[in-house]
């Protein structure tokens, strides 16, 4: 039985931890809530992590019996003796609360307070120390700006993170403003910052010519605490950190490290060949989990089904993958090379080969490669300064479905904007005539720009390692160069 059970999903908020002493002195954890059943009224409910059972429902008048440990918390003494507050969290010791990672792995807006267990690190595996539209100009004035070491968008490009050379930054993309910004007390540049949608748990890993944290440690931060309350500790540098609801993924230079993220035990350890960029996806809405990572081999592609525990080799390209990305349910791959010309897209179940689009003739550097939520779009930054829209014209149906369709999908003419291409029945082509990309967006070349779909229908977002922000709005149908909506500087003073 879980909790979800006994919580209405729609507009449900966490309001704090509590820890409840039963009558044989053994502690265990209770979430309270406040629930809203209505525009003016709301209810606070208590529930037992436990048992899953609701001990309290009350109005939100009535005084709450123990100390809250999140936002919101109430300043009055706690009434009831048979509910304290926990001491402060120790910060050189790690603490493993498997129940409230068990409803994080449930619910994205979920946000537990505490985790990770100590584990040491042996041949086998590493340690583990544990929407107003506002239009402005198109040529934006240059602003001198702090240097941003890492920037990213969460899982559902709701909102993005900045690691700065003191501390990280969160900002909204729809509409457009601040979310929180954290100044650590200790100096020191954050390189990483990973993201569970908009659960106040992260994964920092230090960045700059003065990291904050060693490069080969994943730190975990609560932010409800504002302290790291665990650590991952690794043998060479961490390269990349993926985040799902029941998983942590940890890329390191040749390696890749999955771990359950209720209990963190190891699941899986996959070796890869050098991956200085940390390229790795997963799903996040498929059950059990899709990971793609680099193969062995120079273009290579490795799937992980963890529903047939069995690997997929895809030869994607004949240079090197620079680029990757992943459909929400798994279903779909989308690859660059180091050329960056061809965009290629696979799916995930047999490896092969749906469609190719075309960048452009010239060698550029991909940044960033993003499917829509419903896989009818793949959006391509690179540093020549344009974005890219492309339309698939491949089903967008289900990762279950694709067995089920694969043969339609192969016997199906897939239509280019310059050209056709016969295709044999029941025969899937090795190569397809160029097809190009329906819109675009032209920025300053030579940037790093990363690029999300928007919350909007046929709106996308883009945000610049210059602390540029821009929404644009396409049109699927008349193509051409897309419309800005916005634009803002996220490093000015205004926004910090």
């Amino acid at each position: 039985m879980s909790l979800l059970d006994n919580w209405t999903k729609d507009k449900q908020t966490k309001e704090g931890l509590y820890q409840e002493v039963t009558p044989s002195g053994k502690q265990r954890g209770c979430l309270v809530f406040r629930h809203n059943v209505g525009d003016d009224e709301n209810l606070i409910r208590t529930y037992s992590t436990c048992s899953c059972q609701l001990l309290q429902s009350r109005p939100p008048s009535r005084q709450h019996h123990g100390e809250c440990l999140g936002p919101g918390a109430p300043k009055s003494p706690p009434c009831n003796p048979a509910y304290y507050r926990p001491p402060p969290i120790n910060p050189t010791k790690n603490y493993l609360l498997p129940t409230l990672l068990s409803l994080a792995s449930s619910t994205p807006n979920l946000n537990p307070s505490s985790l990770m267990a100590t584990r040491t690190e042996s041949d086998s595996g590493p340690d583990n120390h544990t929407t107003t539209t506002t239009t402005t100009t198109n040529n934006p004035t240059q602003v001198a700006t702090p240097p941003i070491y890492h920037l990213s968008f969460n899982q559902n490009h709701t909102c993005f993170s900045v690691g700065l050379q003191n501390g990280f930054r969160v900002f909204d993309t729809d509409p457009f403003k601040p979310s929180f910004r954290r100044e650590l007390d200790t100096h020191g540049g954050i390189g990483l910052v990973a993201m569970l949608y908009r659960c106040n748990l992260f994964c920092l890993v230090g960045g700059g010519p003065d990291p904050i944290y060693p490069r080969n440690k994943v730190m975990i931060w609560d932010d409800h605490v504002s302290r790291c309350i665990g650590e991952l500790s690794f043998r060479s540098e961490v390269r990349n950190v993926k985040l799902r609801r029941d998983m942590i993924v940890v890329v390191l230079n040749q390696k890749i490290f999955v771990y359950n993220f209720l209990d963190l035990k190891l699941l899986l350890q996959i070796e890869t060949v050098l991956n200085p960029n940390g390229l790795c996806e997963i799903s996040q809405n498929s059950s059990p989990m899709v990971l793609v990572s680099l193969g062995l081999q120079k273009g290579q592609i490795r799937v992980e089904n963890f529903g047939s525990k069995k690997s997929k080799l895809v030869m994607a390209h004949d240079s090197r993958v620079v680029c990757m990305s992943l459909t929400q349910d798994g279903g779909r791959l989308a690859t660059a090379s180091s050329k960056g010309t061809l965009i290629r897209v696979f799916n995930t179940l047999d490896g092969t080969l749906l469609q190719e689009v075309r960048r452009g003739a010239d060698r550029a550097d991909i940044y960033s490669l993003v499917f829509s939520s419903n896989a009818q779009f793949l959006a391509v930054s690179s540093d020549k300064g344009t974005v890219h829209i492309f339309s698939l014209k491949v089903d967008s149906g289900s990762l279950a479905s694709l067995t089920n369709d694969r043969s339609h999908i192969a016997s199906e003419p897939i239509h280019s904007r310059l050209s056709s291409l016969c295709i044999f029945k029941g025969v899937l082509p090795k190569y397809f005539s160029s097809e190009w990309s329906v819109a675009q967006f032209r920025l300053p070349e030579g940037l790093q720009y990363f690029v999300g779909f928007g919350q909007q229908k046929n709106t996308i977002v883009i945000i610049g390692m210059d602390g540029s922000f821009y929404r644009c709005e396409f049109d699927p149908v008349a193509g051409g160069e897309m419309i800005q909506l916005e634009y803002h500087n996220f490093l000015n003073a205004e926004n910090f």
